[in-house]
């Protein structure tokens, strides 16, 4: 049994009307056959495989029916079943290709032969196939007898390259240029095929044929015949097609995709080894990329694209292509389409096409490395993004609780005078609002005491009502958050535990990433089960779910587990506004820090600046009596109060320091008696 003939051979077209595609060379040529208005030389060009030799075999089975003219050739008489599909042909019918025979020589013997009447039809039609490779000494000698032929002769050209025939053989022909195959006209002619075929393919391996065509018939149908002889009892499938046909898989597409939209690099960075690793081309995938990129940027601009057929595609990849759309902005995709289609054109040639590949993911993945406006308008993208996803106003800092207002009572509109310079001033003593001052005695007395006068400032005004919490950004949905929001979002609610508490911060940037997040359950996976104990029995679980509540509204139970491969998601992008406070017009109270539960610290103000006053008046006293003492470890004893935050530790903050920042109090020194 023989093999049967390959698809672009067994369904090549035998009449205009079963050309696909060409309706714009067709109808003209079909109605100068019907009106009897065929020129004796006509100049077919296109790219390969969109019917030029088929159109002129059609043309020459028109002009020899006998029922001509006639637009489309009658099928019955013995001229049309001799050029038909499988006939022996037609003696009268030279088809030349010009490859092989373009010399001087081939053209003098067709010049010689011209001249005799057709044996049997009644035109002898000449097809010269790829007619830019006749020679130009071929050209010349074929050009008296193209200008000026004999009645009963014909000439069709075939070509892909017109520009290269001869200017003075292309003048005397009807030119019709040809024309890729639209991908859906293809892709419709295709799925016709293969229910003739019997054969079953499946919506999402069609789109990967046309494709691989790349608007040629005969190269489509190539691919298909391919396709269809390695098929099994379930048709061409996806896998199939893009195993054969070398195409990246949506899969990896989409989990590239996926991981630039949440700026996680350790995704990005596995999908580029898994390509590697499977053997794949990374130019071809970034090809893909760059189209699944060019997708989602029709999409973001026309989001009923897949719809329309604006992009062709199955039913289930266009609402992936919506879905993925919907987590970038416009500015944010035309950049890394930019970044992309750069990197595709260094690759040509590249020796480490990986090493590129990894770079331009890189560049796409920061949008801050960028200072032209692409950089600046994709990070303006994410910050829509976020908005958009927390469902209120962005939350770039974070600040300290507010201390309560009795802490704190509003500064006397009537202050007391400025105090001598002098004298020294040591405040606050034993309540907030007064001022403590030491004067030294009259010169006249011996060994003088310093006296210690008490300036009452203005009565102390009523405690000034609570003010009332800022609002908080509208609580997100249990389930709304998606496990690249969350990690998109890291980064911030990261920073806003670094100012409610050091040790959770630490924690989070060094120990610890996100694993998963499944309804309002969001699991951090530990290094070690050190890193976790001390994670949860510090307390730190309440201090991120309260960060979280603060920056994207919502309340998650945090759990925990020992995951050895965990490394930190990152430190943290989002700046912080400067904390640092200005120097107070008056005295106040000690600003509360944020405890373990980021609930307002009350170290009771009252007994503290009084022992603190205290303290720096019994330095003064004794400084004649030896050097002068720094005061007390106000260092060690905000450690033993807050052990997890180690500024004063660390920093070398010294008392004087301290007691400014804490106190509003400064040291001078004491003016020696005379």
């Amino acid at each position: 049994m023989e093999s049967p003939l390959a698809l672009y051979r067994r369904y090549r077209p035998e009449t205009f009307a079963e050309v696909i595609g060409q309706a714009h060379v067709t109808e003209p040529l079909r109605a100068a056959l019907a009106n009897n208005r065929v020129n004796h030389a006509y100049l077919f060009s296109g790219p390969r495989g969109c019917g030029k030799t088929t159109s002129a075999r059609i043309l020459a089975r028109a002009l020899n029916c006998e029922q001509a003219p006639i637009a489309d050739p009658c099928g019955e008489c013995d001229s049309c079943k001799d050029l038909a599909r499988g006939g022996p042909g037609s003696i009268d019918v030279i088809e030349i290709d010009a490859a092989s025979h373009g010399g001087v020589d081939d053209a003098r013997d067709l010049r010689e032969k011209a001249f005799f009447a057709p044996v049997r039809s009644r035109y002898k039609v000449y097809i010269i196939d790829e007619a830019h490779m006749v020679t130009t000494q071929g050209f010349n000698a074929l050009l008296k007898l193209v200008e000026e032929p004999p009645p009963h002769l014909r000439f069709i050209f075939a070509t892909t390259e017109p520009d290269k025939v001869l200017p003075t053989i292309r003048s005397r022909t009807h030119h019709y240029p040809f024309r890729l195959i639209p991908p859906r006209l293809l892709s419709a002619y295709l799925s016709e095929l293969c229910a003739k075929e019997g054969v079953t393919i499946e919506p999402a391996a069609l789109p990967l044929v046309v494709r691989a065509g790349a608007g040629s018939a005969r190269d489509s149908l190539s691919v298909l015949d391919q396709l269809l002889g390695g098929a099994g009892p379930a048709g061409v499938t996806y896998d199939l097609a893009t195993g054969l046909l070398g195409y990246t898989p949506d899969t990896l597409l989409d989990d590239v995709v996926e991981a630039f939209a949440g700026g996680d690099g350790a995704a990005v960075f596995g999908v580029v080894d898994k390509v590697i690793e499977t053997g794949q081309d990374p130019r071809r995938f970034t090809e893909d990329l760059l189209r699944r990129l060019r997708d989602l940027v029709i999409v973001a601009a026309v989001p009923d694209a897949p719809a329309t057929g604006l992009i062709d595609c199955s039913e289930d990849q266009g609402e992936r292509l919506v879905s993925q759309a919907a987590r970038f902005g416009p500015a944010e995709l035309s950049r890394a389409a930019d970044i992309v289609a750069s990197g595709l054109t260094e690759m040509r040639g590249a020796t480490a096409p990986r090493l590129l590949l990894e770079l331009l993911c890189a560049r796409v993945l920061l949008p801050g490395a960028d200072d032209d406006t692409g950089g600046v308008l994709a990070r303006l993208d994410r910050l829509e993004k976020r908005v958009s996803i927390s469902g209120g106003t962005p939350t770039p800092t974070v600040a300290a609780p507010a201390p309560p207002a009795q802490d704190r009572p509003a500064p006397p509109v009537d202050r007391p005078a400025a105090p001598d310079p002098a004298k020294p001033v040591v405040s606050p003593a034993s309540s907030p609002p007064a001022s403590v001052v030491e004067t030294p005695a009259p010169e006249s007395e011996p060994e003088p005491e310093p006296v210690v006068i008490v300036q009452p400032s203005a009565p102390e005004p009523a405690p000034a009502a609570a003010p009332e919490p800022a609002p908080a950004a509208a609580p997100v949905a249990s389930g709304a958050l998606t496990l690249i929001d969350v990690r998109r979002l890291w980064p911030d609610i990261v920073e806003a535990t670094k100012g409610m508490r050091r040790l959770a911060w630490m924690h989070l940037t060094q120990n610890c990433q996100v694993v998963s997040i499944e309804g309002d359950i969001l699991t951090l996976g530990f290094a070690n089960s050190g890193a976790r104990d001390s994670f949860v029995s510090g307390g730190c679980d309440a201090v991120l779910r309260q960060a979280a509540v603060d920056v994207v509204g919502a309340s998650w139970k945090i759990d925990t587990i020992v995951d050895p491969s965990a490394q930190p998601e990152g430190t943290p992008t989002v700046t912080k506004a400067a904390t640092a406070t200005p120097e107070p017009a008056a005295p106040t109270a000690p600003a509360p820090a944020a405890s373990d539960t980021a609930a307002p610290w009350d170290p009771e103000p009252e007994s503290t600046a009084s022992a603190a006053a205290r303290e720096a008046i019994q330095q003064t006293r004794s400084a004649d009596q030896g050097p002068t003492q720094t005061g007390p470890d106000w260092a060690s004893a905000d450690a033993d109060a807050r052990p997890d935050d180690l500024d004063a530790e660390h920093q070398g903050v010294s008392a004087a320091e301290l007691l400014q920042r804490e106190l509003g109090a400064s040291m001078i020194e004491e003016i020696p008696h005379q």
